[in-house]
């Protein structure tokens, strides 16, 4: 099976990707969300409605999200945060009717295959120890902290076959604290690893239980430094053989449109290999580099 990754779209889309990506042959889709440059996904999910290949995408922190509502999980206003929770879930099921085929997820499980499931993480993540959109989340799933957000992940492991592709917007706390880490903090390094805690312990309660986690799929933090000065790690490969993927290249499409980011996964007899992969505006590769 032979997946294509979409990382943070922030507004970087157009007809050529549509194009391309509805005739690369990828057996399917994963997007790791955040569709607008900031706040207002539904143009692009309009331009994402038009792909053609089965396609699954988890909600970023701007998606279905208002700047008010960003500004109060930021800030930790309290009152801010309720009030501006309060019409959340109609937009997101405004967003979900918008994206069409593709599916929006979050706490779900869905089937890539004969034996491989996809669980979809925590929704609207936005990395570290702290539980973002908190009043959405219990409002929803009965979601109320990191640890009943675990429990619902794990309740979802317990339902999957052996073998899983893991997507989430944020990925997995474990893989480094260091600014330029998978998902280190570089716009403040003191906060050290900022990957999820929930998501990782559901992963090793997943191999407690006998599960293969081939990979997971994550963007949010992007691959270049908030200062611009440095380029993060993009995938590291942990000693469960388990290949985590930054796909977050942001912007994804560079030079006047001549160098569009996404990423390959290729799933081979239980080993998931990957690739980054550049291609032009008529989808010809411009670069490619392989992940191990």
């Amino acid at each position: 099976m032979k997946l294509g990754i979409i990382g943070d779209i922030h507004g970087a889309w157009d007809s050529h990707d549509t194009r391309f990506f509805n005739t690369a042959g990828y057996d399917g889709l994963l997007l790791t969300g955040d569709l607008p440059r900031f706040v207002g996904a539904l143009p692009v999910a309009r331009q994402l409605a038009e792909l053609t290949p089965p396609a699954y995408m988890i909600p970023g922190n701007h998606d279905a999200t208002g700047l008010v509502q960003l500004y109060a999980e930021m800030s930790g206003h309290t009152r801010l945060t309720r009030l501006t929770a309060l019409g959340m879930p109609e937009r997101v099921a405004h967003l979900a009717e918008t994206l069409g085929p593709i599916t929006l997820g979050g706490y779900s499980l869905h089937a890539l295959g004969d034996n491989l499931g996809l669980v979809m993480a925590r929704p609207h993540a936005m990395g570290g120890d702290k539980l973002y959109f908190a009043d959405y989340l219990r409002r929803v799933y009965g979601v109320t902290d990191l640890a009943s957000s675990r429990d619902r992940l794990c309740r979802l492991i317990d339902a999957a076959p052996r073998d899983l592709i893991v997507l989430a917007h944020n990925g997995p706390a474990g893989l480094g604290a260091a600014p330029n880490a998978p998902f280190g903090c570089d716009f403040d390094p003191k906060r050290g690893d900022f990957g999820d805690p929930d998501l990782a312990e559901a992963l090793t309660y997943a191999r407690e239980t006998g599960r293969r986690v081939l990979g997971t799929v994550a963007g949010h933090m992007h691959h270049r430094s908030k200062d611009g000065r440095h380029w993060r790690r993009t995938y590291h490969r942990d000693t469960h053989d388990t290949l985590h993927i930054n796909a977050a290249r942001v912007p994804r499409i560079e030079a006047e449109g001549s160098r569009r980011h996404h990423v390959v996964l290729d799933l081979d007899q239980g080993e998931a290999r990957a690739q980054t992969r550049w291609v032009d505006a008529a989808g010809a590769v411009v670069s490619a580099e392989d992940w191990r």
